[in-house]
């Protein structure tokens, strides 16, 4: 009998049992009391998760934390909509899909100013710098680029936003509830995640935190009218959204929330740094190579670790060692546009435990050697391991 599936995909990530019991229970009216509580829930533990990402548990920002009927990028679509129209300036940082992403949203609602370098290498804090003008609206960043692996300088180019008084949108949709982030000290305006990473709960819903001096610049008028602002901050003080909720998703997410509340940001953010050292301590055993080699004011990810696969299973010959994996009930993440055929990438956001870690490096190993890749699969879990101690 094969193993258990095991996913280890960046998203989505794996449930705990309390987070996929709570989407059983019998459906409410989402304008009833009932619903209203289980809102509150979700919102007051997205806000321990938005303003306590820190290793010391330091509030870190004030504002309101939106529940939304969409994936992150209506999140990212949100914000942009609301703080620029068609006659702003947004300035777009692009290294990575998920940055070509908020340029592509903000290009439909305002004029966009590109900062764009090779996916995976660091930005030109100087070129950000010369980017931002005094009428620059608003400046968008992924804090985690998922596509490559990297942790990308949100408190350098928050502080070059605020210089200018550009609002500072940031995407920390798989850092967000797995790493340290500081809405306050990093200039934060408006902060984007999304239930089926970090936070471990199921993909549909997403959640936005917004600063009071965003809150105070939005303009629903110029928003789509699922996305008004304005419109969702108003219904949060009654514990509704604007419209019918996805009463099953946002029970989960009041669990997942409240599960992460119970494991104490400190503690969750340090299991996942020592969980990404032992997945690259693994790899590095195994003979793989870094995907990226981050240099600049850049680190690796410690939600998500990229990885460049070796010559004889790259390009064309990858799909033996995909297929492989699969063969062992397990389920990674290949590279997403020109990176497909060059990089794998798995995840450890959420609940997953030392044994699963130990599990996918293993995994790793082993599909290689029936790929035609030696590897020593027994000197990378036992790096692995050591990473884990």
């Amino acid at each position: 009998m094969s193993e258990e599936f095991l996913l280890l995909n960046p998203g989505p990530v794996p449930l705990s049992d309390r987070v996929r019991r709570a989407m059983d229970e019998p459906m409410v009216s989402h304008r009833s009391a009932a619903f209203e509580a289980t809102y509150e829930r979700a919102q007051d533990g997205l806000e321990y998760v938005f303003t306590r990402s820190t290793l010391d548990e330091r509030a870190t920002g004030e504002g309101t934390a939106l529940v939304l009927n969409g994936t992150a990028t209506m999140g990212m679509e949100m914000a942009v909509a609301n703080l620029a129209d068609g006659d702003s300036e947004v300035v777009a940082l692009v290294n990575g899909k998920f940055g070509r992403r908020f340029e592509r949203i903000a290009d439909r609602h305002a004029r966009v100013t590109p900062v764009e370098v090779e996916w995976g290498e660091s930005f030109d804090l100087d070129a950000v710098a010369d980017a931002i003008t005094d009428g620059t609206a608003v400046v968008t960043m992924v804090h985690n680029e998922t596509s490559t692996g990297l942790l990308n300088p949100v408190a350098e180019v928050g502080a070059l936003a605020r210089e200018r008084d550009a609002l500072f949108v940031v995407d920390g949709v798989t850092s967000i509830g797995g790493d340290e982030f500081r809405i306050d000290d990093w200039g934060v305006d408006v902060a984007i995640t999304d239930a089926q990473k970090a936070l471990a709960a199921p993909p549909g819903v997403s959640a936005v935190f917004v600063t009071e001096r965003a809150a105070a610049r939005a303009d629903g008028e110029s928003a789509p009218f699922y996305e008004d602002m304005e419109w969702h901050l108003r219904k949060a003080k009654q514990h509704q959204t604007p419209f019918t909720s996805a009463v099953p998703l946002f029970r989960a997410l009041a669990e997942a929330v409240e599960e992460i509340e119970a494991e104490g940001m400190p503690a969750r953010i340090d299991r996942h740094r020592r969980q990404a050292r032992a997945f690259r301590a693994g790899f590095d055993a195994l003979g793989l190579e870094p995907f990226p080699n981050a240099a600049g004011p850049t680190e690796r990810s410690n939600t998500v670790t990229a990885t460049a696969l070796p010559e004889g299973v790259r390009g064309d010959d990858a799909a033996a060692f995909f297929d492989a994996v699969r063969e062992r009930n397990v389920s990674l993440s290949g590279g997403q546009a020109h990176l497909g055929g060059e990089i794998f990438r798995v995840s450890n956001m959420g609940g997953l435990t030392p044994e699963q870690v130990l599990r996918g490096v293993r995994t790793v190993g082993e599909a290689l050697n029936d790929a035609g890749v030696a590897a020593d699969v027994e000197a990378g879990v036992a790096a692995a391991e050591g990473a884990l101690d």
